[in-house]
């Protein structure tokens, strides 16, 4: 909860104004949808996402309905992730064959990259979309995160079940991917799945 110490810019008419105190909001008229922010907040929120402002005068937060990241960025976040997995896994792979002399155990190595490196990638996916960060390097790069319906940060069991219904999206042909094109909160079938959203920054 935000500290009722703090006061609050408030946007009106595209403008941000004050700083407003809690009565100076309510002589306003804030609404659910309006903008906020304080000294303590790293961007507007709708006030409807604000604890305080909910408790205070009694919004109810509602599902996010725009602000939706598009299939470039999440394509290109996830070129990003993979690039920098293969990466890791493969310099680490070399290391290991520098001690190896024996061509069996220098194939089985470059082999066992086409098993590791999904599962690596699978691993990082589920740790850093339930981190605080909400997604993994290459979402922080496009400036895009991973939430539930609320807009709020998921789980480590959450973002798990997310990541393991990719595979409807894979078995799919990729269709499951382009479901994002005929979905208005742009969810592939994976976000439909495990009831999540990709939101990028609004202001």
């Amino acid at each position: 909860m935000v500290s009722p110490t703090h006061k609050y810019i408030l946007v009106i008419n595209g403008k941000p104004e004050g700083p407003y105190s809690l009565d100076e909001l309510r002589e306003l008229g804030i609404k659910p949808g309006d903008f906020v922010k304080t000294d303590a907040m790293d961007d507007y929120k709708e006030a409807h996402e604000v604890a305080e402002l909910r408790q205070l005068f009694g919004f109810q937060k509602q599902a996010l309905l725009q602000y939706f990241g598009s299939f470039d960025q999440r394509a290109t976040a996830a070129v990003i992730d993979w690039f920098l997995v293969s990466t890791v896994c493969s310099v680490l792979a070399f290391i290991v064959t520098i001690f190896l002399s024996n061509k069996i155990a220098l194939i089985a190595v470059a082999l066992s990259l086409l098993v590791i490196i999904p599962i690596v990638n699978l691993i990082y996916h589920i740790v850093m979309e339930s981190s605080a960060k909400q997604g993994a390097y290459g979402k922080q790069i496009l400036k895009i995160r991973v939430c539930d319906m609320q807009g709020d940060r998921i789980s480590v069991n959450h973002a798990a079940g997310r990541n393991f219904a990719k595979v409807l999206s894979v078995l799919t042909l990729g269709i499951g991917y382009l479901y994002c094109f005929f979905n208005k909160q742009q969810q592939c079938l994976h976000d439909v799945v495990a009831g999540t959203l990709v939101v990028k920054d609004r202001l």
